[in-house]
């Protein structure tokens, strides 16, 4: 009525499409309605005589429902034609304009306009299935993109055919190694293209996914709705807002909201878990948060604290393990678990106000709440015109902005700087990724996400030092995975009894061989499959738990059968094995980690990840043979160079755990090695001969070397650097500590 005002047109169903054949029945029909002519091929044609059509042409044939001029006194006509058209064409239709009065039936070149209550196109007939939820989630198969599966990238090197679509990328092994690409079809936006073709506010949802969380937050907050808009999305806009709200509450703004989680920061994970709960203003739940932290640096700690008060504060109780003093001295109530870890823990040691605990002389915990650690626990070595740097030219890997770092060999670096920021992007994936490419390779692979990296020529050898297992089986343990246990199985070879049966020290193997037990195959414990639940684990009741059969286990060595050996606490074993300097010095080193209390044979899957992680450090210095008496000796300097990288070691340690690892980092960098730490403690911070501080903020708004140098330099630039400023604050509190403890 509106657009056609005042024209002459002509209302036609569609009732064949496209198709071969004679049709004279469909005439027949139509004589039969009282319809005169068919509209075939653009040509109006009588249904009698019907003409003998092209068998093999195809043919497309309209039926002429009625002619009208578009007015308002023909609108009940025009509403009759139309659903009589649709109810013929099965719900598509057209319309023909400017028809000659004089002759409606000459309409061959007649302008033509269809339409259809279907979610189809009217002239070819593609459609649509209803829009659904599920539709633009990239984790349905009704939304994914079908080439790459929802990932938003393809895999080169890898045959997805053989695997079976979405399963190709489901079975993919952790160790193999595949370039990743955007994916060509859905170019990295996951969805596929209808999902994609939907917009709103001429944004698709994968449009309005890309945006940082700030930005986000600003486009939702600046809507204009009225009408039927504002009806529907009243109560969905409100969500939005309030969850971004949340999300830039808990330092987070710089996010993109289409993040890829393998991506995110152990930090940024923690927030976005903890911004969900803030967003959901539940009351009357007690959360449970195990070192919530955990990769934060201190100033994220403040924002985080700030936002875990905003969940009590509803009407919540929280309950939180952790080690970080910050949070510990925020808590309303401590309780202080001890006094020792593994068999000698399990008590609690204090409980009650801040001030009870660092009044408690029972409480490891109080004493280094009262009187920190004195920094620094040995002189820093400092940095001059005649040091040796390994340089990274240009750092462009992720969000780093082309940066150049230098990290001086010989000496304890600290990477640092604000969740997000860039750190593990520089440490691990440019400087380590990389070097293990090169070192030890006579054809360098080039340089991946940095132009250059120039003076490590002088490295032996790279390696990281993190907090995966050091072993999946019971069969392996601390015993073996540093390497003493071969010293101590040739002991047991060498008693008399041994000889005279004449074994050797494979007898006393529970890894292959005829001394282990043949019921457990020397784990200790066998494995009871659970129909509907988990398997458990349970001790061998051949061996009770000794790994061994009973011949082998009638050996003794000093009162001792090699069962009890493995059973024998770190502590324990060390005059035990006094006489043995190879392997006393490797128990001595487990003790002076902070480990005296493992057992030599502890099942690696039992173990912490700090546990791991020290226990890959102890291997190290056994390597390297660092006890005192080498290191004094100046032979150091002989021994590989080695370049050790480790990522966030302080995770699960308690504050006399961190000293122990500051000592064990320290003799590392003594014996000439180059050490670098990517770390948020500020205790290590603070014992660090080198900082490199990122930022200044996370994302979009990091990958900048903020301030390096000393710890003194950076404290200078704290005007720029929440490191600087922080650390600042850090020293002076801790400045007065005890003589007792500091020595």
């Amino acid at each position: 009525m509106s657009a056609c005002k005042g024209r002459h047109i002509g209302v036609l169903a569609p009732l064949v499409t496209a198709r071969k054949g004679y049709y004279t029945d469909l005439a027949k029909w139509a004589e039969g309605k009282g319809y005169t002519h068919l509209r075939v091929d653009g040509d109006f044609v009588p249904v009698k005589p019907w003409p003998r059509l092209d068998r093999y042409k195809e043919h497309t044939i309209e039926l002429p429902v009625a002619d009208l001029v578009i007015t308002p006194a023909a609108e009940s006509s025009l509403k009759q034609a139309l659903h009589s058209a649709l109810e013929t064409g099965h719900g598509t239709m057209s319309i023909i304009l400017d028809l000659d009065p004089a002759n409606p039936l000459h309409a061959s070149e007649l302008e033509q306009q269809h339409f259809s209550t279907k979610r189809a196109c009217p002239s070819c007939g593609t459609s649509f299935p209803e829009p659904d939820p599920r539709l633009f989630s990239y984790n349905s198969k009704h939304g994914w993109c079908h080439s790459c599966f929802g990932t938003g990238v393809k895999l080169s090197g890898f045959d997805e055919e053989q695997s079976g679509e979405e399963d190709a990328w489901k079975n993919l092994s952790g160790d193999e190694e595949h370039e990743l690409a955007a994916c060509p079809a859905c170019h990295g936006q996951r969805l596929n293209r209808n999902a994609l073709a939907v917009r709103w506010k001429d944004r698709s949802i994968a449009d309005l996914a890309a945006l940082p969380v700030s930005e986000a937050h600003t486009f939702f907050a600046g809507l204009i709705l009225k009408g039927r808009d504002a009806e529907i999305a009243r109560d969905i806009l409100s969500e939005i807002k309030s969850r971004l709200s949340f999300m830039e509450e808990v330092g987070l703004g710089y996010l993109g909201l289409d993040r890829s989680a393998p991506t995110l920061s152990g930090g940024e994970a923690q927030r976005i878990r903890l911004a969900a709960q803030l967003g959901s203003n539940l009351q009357g739940v007690c959360y449970i948060l195990d070192e919530p932290t955990i990769g934060l640096h201190p100033r994220d700690n403040r924002i985080l604290l700030n936002a875990l008060s905003r969940l009590e504060g509803n009407g919540n109780t929280l309950v939180v393990v952790e080690h970080d003093d910050d949070t510990i001295r925020r808590a309303e109530h401590i309780i202080d678990m001890g006094p020792g870890a593994g068999v000698r823990g399990g008590t609690v040691v204090a409980q009650g106000t801040y001030d009870d605990i660092v009044n408690n002389p029972h409480s490891l915990t109080g004493r280094y709440l009262a009187h920190p650690m004195a920094h620094p626990l040995r002189p820093g070595q400092p940095t001059d015109a005649d040091t040796d740097y390994i340089e990274i030219h240009r750092a462009h890997l992720h969000n780093l902005r082309h940066v150049n770092v230098r990290i001086p060999k010989g000496r304890l670096s600290v990477i640092t700087g604000v969740s997000g920021s860039g750190k593990s992007s520089l440490a691990r994936d440019v400087l380590l990724d990389n070097l293990k490419g090169v070192i030890g390779t006579k054809t360098p692979a080039p340089w991946r996400g940095c132009d250059d990296i120039t003076g490590w020529e002088s490295l032996d050898r790279v390696l990281e030092v993190d907090q995966t297992p050091i072993g999946k089986t019971p069969r392996s343990c601390p015993a073996t995975y540093i390497g003493f246990w071969d010293d101590v199985r040739r002991q047991f070879a060498e008693t008399r009894d041994a000889k005279i049966r004449g074994w050797s020290t494979s007898r006393f193997s529970f890894n292959t061989g005829d001394g282990r037990c043949p019921i457990c195959e020397g784990q200790g414990m066998r494995t009871i499959e659970m129909s509907f639940l988990p398997d458990i684990k349970v001790p061998c009741e051949a061996c009770n738990g000794n790994r061994f059969n009973p011949d082998t286990l009638a050996i003794r060595l000093r009162e001792k059968n090699v069962g009890e050996v493995l059973k024998m606490e770190v502590d324990d074993a060390i005059p035990y094995f006094a006489a043995h300097p190879r392997v006393k010095r490797a128990l001595q080193l487990l003790q002076d980690v902070g480990l005296g209390y493992l057992t030599l044979g502890q099942p690696s899957p039992t173990l912490s990840g700090g546990e791991a992680q020290r226990i890959k450090l102890v291997s190290e210095l056994v390597k390297a043979r660092l006890d005192e008496g080498v290191i004094k000796t100046g032979r150091a300097s002989s021994r590989p160079h080695t370049l050790y990288v480790l990522d966030e070691p302080t995770v699960g340690l308690s504050m006399a755990d961190v000293e122990k690892l500051i000592v064990v980092l320290h003799r590392l960098v003594a014996a000439g090695n180059t050490v670098v730490v990517i770390e948020h403690n500020l205790d290590i911070m603070a014992e660090a001969d080198w900082i490199v501080d990122m930022g200044p903020e996370g994302g979009n708004g990091g990958g900048q070397v903020v301030a390096v140098g000393s710890v003194q330099d950076i404290i200078a630039k704290k005007s720029v650097s929440h490191t600087g400023l922080v650390l600042d604050e850090f020293l002076a509190r801790t400045s007065e500590v005890t003589p007792a403890l500091a020595s």
